[in-house]
């Protein structure tokens, strides 16, 4: 537990009537804390350092209590917003186990903060109970420039023992921790005396094992990756290993003892070598990185790719990628990029060799460009059916710290990521030219274009700009002195927006206010853009109540996570949000919305305060705004929930709530009345209230709650003062400042409530408690226990401020307060319908068939990108003759396309409240993908395009699944590529909304060659390129 600095113990869910209070160090003003944390959160991050994750809604909920941005500081310190313990329920996928969901996001899920900022927080609001901190160290990535970030996500790996390997124990680990770490927490765990020696084994799909001999590498240096199966060994009593026993020949190979492999010859034919398959040699076709590329890669080469590779009559390109773990993405792109036949060619004829540039400091060495041409090699000379690209993703990663992890990423990204670099380490030009850039000045396009272009190939000349380059017209226009800036700028691939959709349709839960109404749901179609007032009225529309009397809520954890303002923009809710609208009364200077809270209380052990736990789903109920007291709040809230609250009868026809809450409440009393003046005070928020039963109470409260032991309606204090009927737990504190307006009011002089002593006179005369006096008036009359008890408590629950009376005196509540209504354990049982509580009805809209979305041809795509826009007001364009920024005009013209152009669907959308992705289907042409009309160059063409590969992506913001579409080169035909599997496709599965990168091949007059020849198309010398730059 991790109550550092002298901070409360953590409680459960709403662990304590009041707000944790520190029992060493006094918790610091709300402007104190959003200086402290404030500055903390701008510690840099080191390699090594421990950060701690929290739930976003938690730290937004703290950020709006100390007023930590400007928009919150008009509710600086109100109580209602006081966040309680901090809680990360929402980031467990299950709260038993307590593992992170897959795919959070940084800001959107979760915030990271540094170790003295955790604790700091932790000192002044505690934590759950039994919810450990989601502690993760900070990891160094790159080669050359090095990165830093949190290691949100740890590697999971199975251990087991090379003699039980049914014994499979899941482990995780950081990728900075080391084989030797992996290795002693392997000992400890199964076990291994410390003098015993030990090998361990990387184990793959079922017959594959290659052993890990360098035990200061770290977890990402060896590739290990999600899901890896490690095997230790120990070694047998007469210095034998047992697998050595078991295949002998393999011994030979120290460094990697599953394969021996020879070099990958000129013709790269499949070669047969011995691979270890569960302690017996078999044949299996591999291919072995060469050589040279060995050294190259350094201190990587012992933990080169592994390939399980099994004889197939496949033909060449038709090769799976294995999942090393989320790197659908990576497969995806890799599969697409593969189906493009310049590029392919150009490695597999080993044309890249001669033109490596280890010198090109914009490069890496030369080894993406080797790893690549590798992994191409093993897909299209192979006899595979699928490969594990461990070495090449190793590579990456090294150089882009992004793609290190094992965490979801975008083919797009990757693609973008994989291009630049080949360029770079392909790049013929080895001493880069300084370049003047000059102005258009009014020259004709045709000049500009050339000269550009010609810059262009001047310092960027290789394989990638001969295939994948082409040329973009940018054209502003000053709105103030009409000056014209015309710029010519190369492309490696064209990102098209999807047209935007002007509305969403949104599911929300509508609760009436009829208390036997069960709640609906609805499905209504809003403008994207709207407010909440929009979501109002089209709600309205459907189901006939008058907008006005709507209020919207965000309910997350059985609480309101938000409650909208009229006027706040739908961007703000979320498609996962469980959004409900409450049929309320307006609000105005007589009434006023209550929100209203089910808690469920749990005793912990004798002597200690009880725990809450929230249930249900949140209420609000109109109440008075002045003169309310808590027999009519009892009143309304049991009438709000009659439907799913229900009597348990005992035989002789009285609940057995009531009954068990009746013998509590006599032997209470008589012990409240018997009580010495100088016995502590103590609270009853499981107590009946002191209050006549009400008619609703009578009708359904008669299943009243059963009091705890040692609770009482009233107790005597010390100074002979009573608080009579305050619902509070037997440990709980009530501050008087931290109360604020909810004050307890006072009770009478002597301590004790008229019935409490008409009760107690009963008792001493030998009455029982279920027998009213003969002359007693109706109001002394002896009342039925409650069935649950009132708070008032934060806005998430968590915490409590204050009790309500229940003395009859007027509640001082306010439009901010919430309240929480407590049961016990057996109340919530034997009364309380869970199912009936969480029933709804479905509105004929969920059962209609949503409208089919319409399709948007790849041409309107091209259109709305060339389309003329004005610049926003935060990204001005400098007028060199006004000498200012101006909103200038913008549009975008193709002026020429490469030979093979990728296509790049814009189909996620990312602003400050808003992350989006477009399941627009746009419809794309398989063949004769006519981009002539796009291009304003007026002596280019023709560029006509078939598709030769598509990247799908499926699922949503944050995740999903990533595969392909290619069309192999050798026979023709589509193939669908889904990691490791590779099955036939039809034409007609292609076009589909999943599609999100497009790779279309240019038709050329002959036949494109498998060598570049030395023109402006295939890189050739700049002055060749000026001349035909339409071909380039």
């Amino acid at each position: 537990m991790m109550a550092e600095g002298g901070g409360p113990e953590p409680g459960g869910a709403a662990d304590s009537d009041s707000e944790p209070v520190a029992a060493q160090m006094p918790t610091p003003s709300t402007e104190n804390q959003k200086q402290t944390i404030g500055s903390l959160l701008k510690t840099t991050l080191r390699k090594g350092d421990e950060w701690y994750l929290i739930d976003s809604r938690w730290f937004k909920q703290w950020k709006k209590y100390v007023g930590f941005d400007n928009w919150d500081m008009y509710n600086v310190g109100e109580r209602s917003l006081y966040p309680g313990p901090i809680d990360n329920s929402g980031l467990f996928s299950d709260q038993e186990t307590q593992s992170l969901k897959e795919h959070l996001i940084d800001e959107l899920d979760y915030v990271l903060v540094p170790t003295e900022a955790w604790n700091k927080l932790v000192s002044w609001y505690s934590c759950l109970e039994c919810q450990r901190p989601i502690v993760r160290k900070v990891v160094e990535h790159g080669m050359f420039v090095k990165h830093c970030k949190v290691e949100v996500y740890l590697l999971e790996l199975n251990l087991c023992e090379n003699d039980n390997m049914d014994n499979v124990v899941t482990r995780h680990f950081s990728k900075a921790d080391t084989i030797d770490t992996i290795e002693k927490d392997m000992r400890t765990l199964f076990n291994i005396p410390s003098e015993k020696e030990t090998r361990l084994w990387n184990k793959y799909m079922s017959n594959t094992y290659e052993q890990l001999n360098k035990p200061d590498s770290t977890v990402q240096d060896a590739g290990l990756f999600q899901g890896q199966v490690l095997v230790i060994e120990r070694k047998n009593d007469d210095g034998t290993w047992p697998r050595q026993a078991s295949h002998p020949k393999s011994s030979t190979t120290p460094s990697r003892n599953f394969t021996t492999s020879p070099k990958l010859s000129s013709n790269s034919t499949a070669s047969i070598s011995s691979t270890v398959t569960n302690g017996d040699s078999s044949p299996g076709y591999t291919l072995n990185n060469s050589t040279s590329s060995g050294n190259r890669l350094g201190g990587y080469n012992s933990y080169s790719s592994s390939y399980n590779y099994r004889e197939s009559q496949s033909q060449p390109g038709l090769c799976g990628l294995s999942n090393l773990g989320n790197t659908c993405f990576m497969n995806s792109a890799l599969q697409c990029l593969s189906n493009a036949s310049p590029l392919t060619e150009y490695f597999l004829e080993d044309h890249y060799e001669a033109e490596i540039n280890r010198e090109n400091p914009l490069g890496m060495r030369g080894e993406i460009a080797e790893a690549y041409a590798d992994l191409v090699k093993q897909m299209w000379l192979s006899r595979s059916s699928y490969v594990a690209p461990r070495t090449f993703k190793t590579q990456v990663g090294r150089f882009a710290p992004q793609f290190s992890g094992y965490q979801q990423q975008d083919s797009q990204e990757l693609l973008a990521f994989l291009l630049d670099g080949l360029h770079e380490d392909l790049n013929r030009v080895r001493k880069k030219p300084y370049l003047a850039i000059r102005d258009d000045d009014r020259r004709a396009d045709e000049i500009v274009a050339k000269e550009a272009w010609t810059n262009h190939r001047l310092r960027n000349d290789s394989i990638i700009v001969d295939i994948f380059h082409g040329l973009f017209k940018s054209t502003l226009v000053c709105p103030e002195c009409s000056k014209v800036s015309v710029t010519f700028d190369p492309f490696c691939y064209l990102t098209l927006p999807l047209p935007m959709k002007k509305d969403r349709t949104m599911e929300v839960f509508l609760v009436r206010s009829d208390p036997q109404s069960r709640p609906t749901q609805y499905r209504v179609v809003v403008p994207k853009l709207g407010s909440v007032t929009d979501l109002c009225s089209a709600l309205s529309k459907i189901c006939g109540f008058p907008s006005e009397n709507m209020v919207v809520a965000d309910v997350y954890n059985h609480r309101f996570h938000k409650i909208y303002r009229r006027d706040d923009g739908l961007n703000q809710i979320m498609e996962k949000d469980d959004i409900f609208v409450y049929e309320v009364q307006e609000e105005d200077s007589e009434k006023m919305n209550l929100p209203v809270y089910f808690r469920e209380r749990h005793s912990k052990h004798a002597g200690s305060s009880s725990s809450t736990m929230l249930f249900g789903q949140p209420l609000l109920i109109t109440v008075p705004r002045h003169n309310l007291v808590a027999d009519v709040l009892y009143e309304k809230i049991l009438e709000r929930i009659g439907r799913y609250v229900k009597q348990s009868p005992t035989p002789n026809g009285e609940s057995r709530a009531s009954a068990s809450a009746t013998a509590s409440a006599t032997a209470s009393a008589t012990a409240s009345a018997t009580a010495s003046a100088s016995a502590a005070s103590a609270s009853c928020s499981q107590a009946p209230e002191c209050s006549t039963a009400s008619n609703a109470n009578a009708s359904l409260g008669g299943c009243s709650s059963p009091l705890s032991d040692g609770a009482s309606c009233s107790a005597s204090s010390s100074n002979g003062s009573s608080h009579s009927g305050a619902c509070h737990e037997t440990n709980g504190v009530y501050d008087g400042d931290e109360a604020m307006d909810h004050q307890v009011s006072p009770e009478p002089e002597n301590g004790h409530s008229e019935e409490e002593e008409e009760e107690a006179s009963d008792l001493e005369n030998g009455s029982k408690g279920d027998t009213p006096k003969k002359n007693s008036s109706p109001k002394k009359k002896s009342s039925p226990a409650r069935l649950f008890s009132f708070s008032i408590v934060n806005s998430y629950g968590t915490a409590n401020i204050s009790p309500l009376p229940c003395d009859g005196n007027v509640l001082k509540l306010n439009p901010h307060s919430t309240v929480a209504i407590d049961w016990d354990s057996e109340s919530k049982k034997l009364c309380y319908d869970e199912q009936e509580a969480e029933a709804y009805e479905k509105h004929e809209s969920m059962l209609q068939p949503q409208k089919k979305k319409a399709t948007v041809a790849l041409r309107e795509c091209t259109e709305l990108f060339t389309t003329m826009e004005t610049l926003g007001e935060h990204d001005p364009w400098y007028c060199p003759t006004c000498k200012k920024h101006q909103q200038a005009t913008k549009k975008f013209d193709l002026w020429s396309l490469p030979r093979i152009l990728v296509v790049h669907l814009k189909r996620f959308s990312y602003n400050r409240c808003w992350r989006d992705k477009l399941d627009t289907v746009v419809d794309f042409p398989i063949r004769d993908l006519n981009m002539s009309e796009f291009v304003c160059d007026p002596k280019a063409g023709p560029f006509m395009y078939d598709l030769i590969s598509v990247s799908n992506h499926y699922g949503g913001m944050g995740g999903g699944h990533y595969t392909a579409y290619g069309k192999n080169k050798v026979d023709g035909k589509w193939y669908y590529f889904d990691d490791s599997s590779v099955s036939s496709a039809s034409e007609d599965q292609i076009v589909t909304k999943a599609a999100y990168v497009l790779f279309y091949q240019r038709r050329d007059e002959e036949p494109p060659s498998s060598k570049p020849q030395p023109s402006a198309s295939l890189g050739g010398a700049p002055e060749a390129a000026e001349v035909h730059m339409d071909t380039n």
